[in-house]
């Protein structure tokens, strides 16, 4: 019975890390986007006509 819980505590674990992982480096791609799209927009500030 306890292995059962062993296993299924191990497999959630593993999950979350692998999750935890994707995340990171989702949030780390979109941060570095937002920051050249920032310094485009700021460079051709100039440039914008309304």
């Amino acid at each position: 019975m306890n292995e059962k819980t062993y296993k299924a505590m191990k497999g959630a674990g593993i999950g979350n890390i692998v999750l935890g992982v994707i995340v990171l480096a989702t949030g780390l791609a979109c941060g570095i986007l937002a920051l050249i799209n920032g310094a485009r927009l700021i460079r051709h500030k100039s440039d914008i006509i309304f």
